[in-house]
C-alpha cells in the first residue's frame, strides 16, 4: 500500500484503487463513537485531521487494529509503516499508540 499498489516493481493494485481505499468516504458522518478527526476508507481507518483526532501521524495516514492489541499504520507523507503485534487481551494500555509515538520521535531528518 505504501508503494501505491506496487511490490518490487510489479503492479498489484491500480493507482486508482489505492487512492479510493485510502480516502475518507464518510464525509461529515462521525466515525469511532463520534470522535472527531477520523474517517473510514475502503478497509482502513483514515486520519483526515490527525490533530483533531489526537493521533500522532501525518495527514492522510491510515490504519487498522485487530484482536489482542495488534495494529498497523501507513504514513505516505513520511513514507513509513508501523506494525505492532501482541497477544494482550483485554488491552489494558494502548501500546500500539505508544509504539507509534516512539516511532515518530525517532525520525531524524
Amino acid at each position: 500500500m505504501l508503494n501505491g499498489g506496487q511490490l518490487n516493481g510489479v503492479r498489484i493494485l491500480s493507482r486508482k484503487t489505492v487512492e479510493l481505499m485510502t480516502q475518507n468516504h464518510l464525509g461529515d458522518i462521525p466515525m469511532g463513537f463520534g470522535l472527531p478527526g477520523f474517517g473510514f476508507g475502503l478497509g482502513f481507518l483514515i486520519f483526515p485531521d490527525p490533530v483533531l483526532a489526537g493521533i500522532t501521524v501525518s495527514e492522510g495516514s491510515y490504519s487498522w487494529g485487530g484482536a489482542a492489541s495488534t495494529v498497523f499504520w501507513v504514513d505516505p507523507v513520511e513514507e513509513i509503516i508501523g506494525i505492532f503485534m501482541t497477544q494482550v487481551m483485554p488491552e489494558a494500555r494502548d501500546y500500539g499508540q505508544q509504539f507509534r509515538i516512539l516511532t515518530y520521535r525517532a525520525l531524524d531528518d
